[in-house]
């Protein structure tokens, strides 16, 4: 096993089920302006090498508009702790979920805001993650997701 995930070991009650996971993942981001997130309790989530893949403009690139940007756990870390510094509350709003055996695939539509009593997101988007139950608990191996935009709205079966 990777050693963050040797050294973090996660809460059981955040892995005991898909629904806990999942929860957990949101919670972790989530919080207050100035508030240090429980960077721990993120790793503890994601299986050793698991990848997290936002999907972002490229800049210098005008072959394509947007691409998966592949991150490990650590550099996904570096990349949004100063964002999420700001006030940063993300809540699933609607989720669909397909489970063979000890695998799972959940696609769950989220809603973005600066502070949790925000009358309107200032985003919105699909979070794809891909996870597997080692007979223990629940893992993320992979997170991807795409943000709402004008060109890729959120079809009405995903809210």
């Amino acid at each position: 096993m990777a050693e963050s995930s040797k050294s973090q070991p996660a809460d059981p009650r955040d892995v005991e089920s898909i629904d806990a996971i999942i929860a957990a993942a949101y919670d972790v981001i989530s919080g207050p302006a100035g508030k240090k997130r429980d960077w721990n309790r993120e790793r503890s989530l994601f299986y050793p090498g698991a990848l997290i893949a936002p999907t972002a403009s490229v800049p210098g690139r005008n072959d394509v508009d947007l691409a998966p940007q592949l991150l490990n756990v650590e550099k996904y870390i570096a990349r949004v702790e100063p964002l999420l510094q700001q006030g940063f509350y993300e809540t699933e709003v609607a989720r669909r979920t397909e489970q063979f055996g000890r695998i799972a695939h959940v696609w769950s539509t989220y809603e973005s805001r600066h502070q949790s009593n925000d009358p309107e997101p200032f985003m919105r988007g699909i979070n794809s993650f891909q996870l597997f139950n080692d007979g223990k608990r629940w893992w993320i191996l992979s997170v991807y997701w795409q943000h709402e935009s004008p060109e890729h709205a959120i079809p009405g079966k995903y809210l």
